[in-house]
């Protein structure tokens, strides 16, 4: 038996393939096993997965601990063991900021639609999903809600512009470019999973890390072993000790089988 280890994965183009909008059946496979061998599973991720769009792949997957909206909520189980809330003053500069732009800035809480300027969430939606679904609620309720993180959705210029406008903050691309979350810079998987390594009495060196998008560079980084899906986006490549195989092609298997975690 190898010494217990902590193996985090984010969901999204990591597990959850956006192609059919499953979790990859090898991946699951790969996770039973390691589960089997007495490992701790952790889901870390962008998504809130408390929201019941994220929820079912939780479910799906079983993990021990969820490390959510980027680092700001950890559970253990239904446990709360952290949780962080954005400034509200960074959120009215935010919500001043895009007045007038074609962007967005907003979330979804407890499945309901908050989004300043909704008709770009709206256009995107229907390009990419071919349909319009969602029920916004003023965006202004934002100011009397609990937020940890926020969604941008735009052009990879108007991130970059936020992160030098509001210095508080740190705005890492999604894999495909069309958007990015919106983190304090005092949150992020990576502090999630130490959090986690105190909780469970596992040493930092003894975590694998798997990820796709930016908000993915220091769990990475700070893993003892950091892995980029062969579908990442290619500055996240720099920062993994290793690339895997896209997830179409059984990335997150193959990868655990190579460096003998698994047996095919």
């Amino acid at each position: 038996m190898q010494n217990k280890k902590i193996f985090s994965f984010d969901i999204d183009m990591t597990l959850l393939n956006h192609e059919d909008y499953k979790i990859t059946p090898s991946a699951l496979l790969a996770i039973e096993s390691l589960r089997e061998q007495g490992h701790i599973i952790v889901l870390a991720t962008g998504r809130n997965p408390e929201n019941s769009d994220s929820r079912q792949f939780v479910d799906i997957v079983k993990p021990d601990a969820v490390i959510g909206l980027n680092g700001t909520l950890v559970k253990v189980g239904e446990e709360k063991i952290f949780e962080h809330f954005l400034d509200k003053d960074v959120l009215r500069g935010l919500a001043k900021y895009v007045e007038g732009k074609e962007c967005s800035i907003g979330l979804t809480l407890e499945d309901k639609d908050y989004f300043f300027n909704p008709h770009i969430i709206d256009t995107y939606d229907f390009k990419r999903w071919g349909q319009h679904f969602r029920k916004f609620y003023p965006a202004e309720e934002l100011f009397d809600l609990p937020i940890r993180t926020l969604t941008y959705i735009g052009p990879v210029e108007g991130a970059k512009d936020i992160e030098k406008k509001f210095p508080t903050l740190k705005l890492p691309l999604f894999a495909g470019m069309f958007g990015a979350d919106v983190v304090e810079k005092v949150a992020s998987k990576a502090e999630g999973l130490k959090r986690l390594c105190d909780y469970f009495g596992v040493d930092l060196k003894d975590t694998v890390s798997f990820g796709d998008s930016m908000n993915d560079k220091e769990i990475l980084e700070e893993s003892g072993l950091g892995i980029a899906m062969g579908n990442s986006i290619e500055e996240l490549k720099q920062y993994a000790d290793y690339v895997t195989d896209n997830i179409a092609d059984d990335g997150v298997f193959n990868a655990l089988v190579k460096f003998g975690f698994i047996n095919t």
